[in-house]
């Protein structure tokens, strides 16, 4: 695997857009790269981006609890990091979601009054009990929970962001999935009308993902439906996304309309996009670089300087077990 790595300029900031694109930008991101280093993933990006209009707040949420008694039990679980919070503006405002464009500081006013009255999710495939559920029914499986987790993306910046969901788990053992049922799948909404990038080829329509069943199981892969405490913004993956912390944040599925559980691995739609550049697992590795840069270190938004990316993401203790006897240089 190519271990060369371009941090400066804007190189690190337009990875994950596919090759296509990023080697039509290529001529212009060279001439950031002599205004500085370790700042290119968001302070040059933000040079040439401004900053949006300020993104109105949602509705708040109601019922949001605190997944165990104290403080020292949540960040034990892994439910809480000690890092600073990434304000709520970048979050909403620096985005991934190629549904509605490939510009991370356009898609907040792509996706602006994105609707989802009446949003249902389908679960099925191997369960005993297939389910379709309201946004409503999905909020009566468990409490909402508040889960500060940090965020990898695999363009090598990252966030803290203070998520509220409930564990895939609960939704799972609902439906009750069969002895033979190995994989859990993931599907985007798809509807070129309200989410105009799927009018393009960026990438095969619609998004899919998915996860082993004791990945999707393990207390970690919540099911957010609010950040900050309040529901999720378009942008961010309205009405429900998932979020699997120890991996790298295109895992993280947004506006979610069908959980289908398989005896086989399913497809994914970065790894269809290209095999040797995104794995099946995704899981954060700085020791496993991306063939186009390193994934040693990680710009986190807001600050100066880069900082040395953790094992899993920081989630190594409760994660590392599930890949025991693996190879994750090569199951990446």
């Amino acid at each position: 695997m190519n271990t060369k790595m371009e941090f400066s300029g804007r190189d690190i900031e337009a990875e994950v857009t596919p090759q296509s694109l990023y080697l039509n930008r290529r001529t212009w991101l060279k001439t950031a790269v002599t205004a500085g280093s370790v700042m290119a993933t968001y302070g040059v990006y933000r040079a040439f981006n401004p900053i949006p209009k300020v993104v109105k707040a949602g509705r708040r949420l109601d019922g949001v609890e605190h997944a165990a008694v104290n403080e020292a039990d949540l960040v034990a679980k892994g439910y809480l990091v000690e890092d600073d919070l990434t304000p709520r503006q970048d979050i909403v405002t620096y985005n991934n979601f190629y549904e509605f464009t490939t510009n991370k500081t356009a898609v907040a006013a792509m996706a602006e009054g994105f609707d989802t009255t009446g949003w249902s999710i389908t679960v099925d495939g191997l369960v005993e009990s297939p389910q379709t559920l309201s946004m409503d029914d999905l909020r009566q499986l468990a409490p909402l929970e508040e889960r500060i987790y940090r965020m990898r993306c695999v363009e090598a910046w990252s966030m803290v962001i203070p998520w509220n969901g409930i564990p895939l788990a609960a939704l799972l053992d609902v439906v009750r999935p069969m002895p033979i049922a190995k994989y859990v799948a993931f599907q985007t909404l798809y509807d070129p009308l309200r989410m105009p990038g799927q009018n393009t080829r960026v990438l095969d329509w619609p998004y899919v993902e998915g996860l082993r069943l004791d990945e999707a199981q393990n207390p970690l892969t919540l099911l957010a439906m609010g950040l900050y405490g309040e529901e999720l913004p378009p942008q961010d993956g309205a009405p429900v996304r998932l979020v699997i912390p120890w991996k790298y944040g295109f895992k993280g599925i947004k506006s979610i309309v069908r959980i289908t559980v398989t005896a086989e691995q399913p497809p994914t739609s970065w790894n269809r996009y290209s095999e040797y550049e995104y794995g099946f697992y995704a899981n954060v590795n700085p020791e496993v670089p991306h063939p186009r840069w390193s994934q040693a270190t990680e710009q986190r938004i807001g600050e100066s300087g880069r900082r040395r990316t953790l094992m899993f993401n920081g989630y190594e203790s409760h994660v590392a077990a599930l890949y025991d006897g693996e190879d994750l240089s090569i199951n990446f």
